[in-house]
């Protein structure tokens, strides 16, 4: 229950409190849920919307001239969506082999991928036809941001049918099929075990039961502070110094749609792995703060690049990094404490 007391000798009463909230947490039972209805369905969505992204590379190249490009955009749109969604579980599979940073690499601080994919075009590099060459290949080189580069640069001339930049379009998105079906496959087998049985004696990752809670904790947490720092703190910059091309995904429009899509699978995952284990009271306050941010969202009309660049549009964008901290804060307050766990470091510091 959320104890709404005041004094100190109620905040007293609520340290010692804390301690025994901690102890009732079913640690085996949140790592379950998160498995069965969160990550593994999620990295299974990402997996689809990679191969139904492949299947419409390979045919908008499969015929002559310019490409239609449409149908592609539109699945590199899907893609985008389910990754955002699940982006925040960047704890096991997603550290191994770099395979996160394999499916979008951003923030690109030093300008690698243009500079990257520039410098496979010009030398129009054999690798893009051995998948397992291509793999090896800088991150940079790879994934949603390549893709988001390749399809949208606007002094870009549009990609020819059976060029080199189709074959490069074509390795990235077979490679992403690579990657997401590897995440998902050890996601099923080991780290799903690894997460659910945390503590127990053969566990090399998860040493005790609460580890497992910790991890999906941070997931949470940590997604949430880096939307704001990075989704939206970047493209701010400051109010005499904008910096709209630091937005994610400007070149397509996806800076909005990718933090929406963020949020939404951080909120799935507080509504199925942590509402059930902290009472309706504090679930609720955080429920409220996602409230505000839905709210919030709602008067930002164009894309965060667009908005910072007007007066009116940053205070939309200063509105919305404002709300998203109240559930940063809520979520320290009334999740974390609760079940007896505290962030810890944040695989999307990595750049």
């Amino acid at each position: 229950m959320h104890l709404r007391l005041v004094g100190r000798g109620a905040l007293a009463a609520a340290l010692l409190a804390a301690p025994a909230a901690a102890q009732t947490t079913d640690h085996a039972a949140m790592a379950q849920r998160a498995l069965e209805r969160h990550i593994l369905p999620g990295f299974e969505r990402l997996n689809a919307a990679a191969v139904a992204l492949d299947t419409a590379a390979k045919t908008a190249c499969a015929g002559e001239g310019p490409i239609d490009a449409g149908p592609l955009k539109v699945a590199y749109g899907e893609a985008f969506d389910a990754w955002a969604g699940i982006q925040h579980i960047r704890f096991g599979p997603a550290e191994e082999d770099n395979n996160g940073f394999g499916i979008e690499f951003w923030p690109d601080t030093k300008g690698s991928t243009p500079r990257t994919l520039a410098a496979l075009v010009k030398d129009e590099d054999p690798n893009v036809d051995d998948a397992a060459a291509f793999a090896k290949e800088s991150v940079a080189a790879r994934g949603l941001m390549a893709l988001d580069q390749l399809l949208y640069d606007p002094a870009a001339a549009p990609i020819e049918a059976g060029s080199y930049g189709c074959r490069l379009v074509e390795a990235i998105t077979a490679d992403m099929v690579a990657t997401t079906a590897r995440m998902l496959g050890r996601w099923r087998d080991p780290w799903g075990g690894f997460l659910t049985s945390a503590g127990a004696a053969d566990n090399p990752v998860y040493l005790a039961p609460e580890e497992s809670t910790k991890a999906l904790y941070s997931a949470l947490s940590d997604g949430l502070q880096a939307d704001i720092d990075l989704r939206l703190g970047r493209p701010l910059g400051t109010f005499d110094k904008p910096q709209p091309r630091r937005a994610e995904a400007w070149r397509s429009g996806r800076s909005l749609p990718n933090l929406l899509a963020s949020v939404a699978g951080m909120q799935a995952l507080f509504e199925t792995v942590f509402a059930p284990a902290i009472g309706a009271d504090d679930a609720q306050v955080v429920r409220n703060s996602l409230d505000g941010f839905a709210n919030a969202a709602a008067n930002v009309a164009a894309p965060i690049d667009v908005e910072v660049a007007t007066p009116q549009g940053r205070i939309h964008v200063e509105a919305l990094q404002t709300a998203l901290g109240r559930v940063q804060t809520e979520v320290a307050s009334h999740v974390g404490p609760v079940v007896g766990v505290t962030s810890g470091f944040n695989a999307m510091d990595g750049d």
